[in-house]
């Protein structure tokens, strides 16, 4: 069958162009404007040259960092600006945003999946099988939408993709929807309503990293999905603030056992999982606030055991910690610890969720949760006018005792990277990194990772 992710990109960028000439009572000339949250390195949305290439914010008040991905991010955007009808006083923006980018990357052991590193495999039957992956996959566009009516609410909405979708040949990459979600805004109260998928609000930064999975099962938990989300802003004193998030999410999970029982077990729970967070950003050392977070989730999966509706329950939930500290205009510290059991849906516990019972190779029950602790931490700077550096380790440690034979007990990383602005849109990012994943009662697997990626933003 033949490829159609071209086509429905064009798709949808032609449908966005035809309606908003259908209403259209006059345009404006064409612009180019700059996004407003691609100017700053926003904390709140993982932070440094990490997000290098994910510049779409958690939409928390942890505090706008101005170094790290501000020169790669800081992309001009095409703004369509639609005036709907002068009695109204209302205007519709649509903004073009994204970047292409070209990954390289050479491990000196086979890791998980390749073109990007959750963890190390295991090294018994074939160490140091070294191997050198070539992708575009991570090319990104995004359509950003704008209600502007001269009212006290103010709407607004967010369609991106990249081409990470599954089971697709290397050179026939398939669409993966990253952010599909509306807001509305009450900015006299403070409040907003978000529906749709985007971010968690539980763990809400990311690591600086070039590598697509920003440590994700190596002790950076948290992920997109769909879900309904209320935030509270409240000011501290003059200078501070507090921000209360609650949210609805869909509990996602998937377990099939051999016995010839599929379960989608998120769905067959009934209920959807409950997030919340608490952050509080206060000037500290300097002219950006220090913020700090505390936040929580907690869902049940119910995961068939038998073809004949027999069925166990299991808890899936996180307690978080979530730290941003600039030190100097220049220099940020960022961080996050995280403990809590069924994580594999948050891309915690190494991608372990439920203990499943074997026999012969085949899924015939489940036993328990499987715990895990862990974090990460990183130092960015801007080094000079067109240089941004980053530094920076995280740890995802299993219970053992929720393990069985051969699963993974603890996944390790060090890294380090430098970020260079060739011109205002294209860059090029090396990142050098150690992984190292311990499995139960066998040898600990590790791999160095070379990678380097070329970038333009448009």
């Amino acid at each position: 069958m033949r490829n159609l992710t071209p086509l429905f990109v064009a798709g949808i960028l032609a449908a966005t162009a035809w309606n908003v000439q259908a209403q259209a009572v006059s345009w404006n000339s064409l612009q180019y404007t700059r996004s407003e949250k691609a100017t700053v390195t926003p904390a709140n949305q993982k932070v440094g040259p990490s997000a290098q290439f994910d510049f779409l914010s958690r939409h928390t008040s942890v505090p706008a960092v101005g170094i790290g991905n501000a020169r790669i991010l800081d992309v001009p955007v095409t703004t369509i600006e639609d005036s709907v009808g002068t009695e109204a006083n209302s205007t519709f923006d649509i903004s073009v945003y994204g970047f292409i980018k070209a990954d390289a990357s050479y491990d000196n052991s086979r890791t998980n999946p390749g073109n990007y590193v959750l963890y190390v495999d295991r090294e018994a039957s074939r160490r140091n099988d070294n191997e050198f992956n070539l992708t575009a996959n991570q090319t990104r566009l995004g359509l950003q939408l704008r209600e502007s009516s001269g009212s006290d609410i103010r709407a607004s909405g967010r369609l991106e993709i990249d081409f990470y979708g599954n089971y697709a040949d290397e050179n026939k990459a398939k669409i993966q929807m990253r952010h599909a979600f509306f807001e509305v805004n009450w900015p006299e109260h403070q409040l907003q309503l978000l529906a749709g998928q985007t971010w968690d609000v539980v763990s809400p930064l990311n690591p600086s990293t070039v590598n697509y999975s920003v440590l994700w099962n190596a002790g950076n938990i948290g992920y997109r999905r769909p879900q309904i989300r209320l935030t509270k802003q409240v000011a501290v004193g003059t200078s501070g603030s507090l921000e209360l998030q609650a949210a609805i999410a869909r509990t996602v999970g998937h377990e099939v056992l051999g016995a010839g029982a599929p379960s989608e077990t998120g769905e067959d729970n009934g209920y959807p999982t409950f997030q919340g967070r608490v952050g509080l950003n206060l000037p500290f050392l300097s002219d950006s606030p220090t913020s700090l977070g505390v936040s929580a989730h907690y869902a049940t999966e119910e995961c068939d055991t038998s073809a004949t509706g027999s069925s166990m329950t299991f808890n899936s939930w996180s307690l978080n910690v979530d730290f941003v500290q600039p030190i100097t205009k220049s220099i940020v510290v960022a961080a996050e610890a995280f403990r809590g059991a069924n994580l594999k849906a948050y891309l915690g516990g190494i991608g372990q969720g439920i203990r499943a019972i074997s026999i012969d190779g085949e899924t015939h029950g489940f036993d328990n949760e499987i715990s895990s602790r862990g974090g990460w931490v990183v130092v960015t700077a801007s080094a000079a006018k067109r240089i941004d550096l980053s530094l920076g380790a995280s740890v995802d440690d299993v219970k053992d005792g929720d393990l069985n034979q051969g699963d993974r007990t603890i996944n390790r990383v060090v890294f380090g990277n430098v970020v260079y602005a060739l011109t205002e849109r294209a860059g090029i990012a090396i990142e050098l990194s150690h992984w190292r994943t311990g499995y139960l009662d066998s040898t600990d697997a590790d791999d160095w990772r070379a990678q380097t990626a070329l970038t333009y933003k448009f």
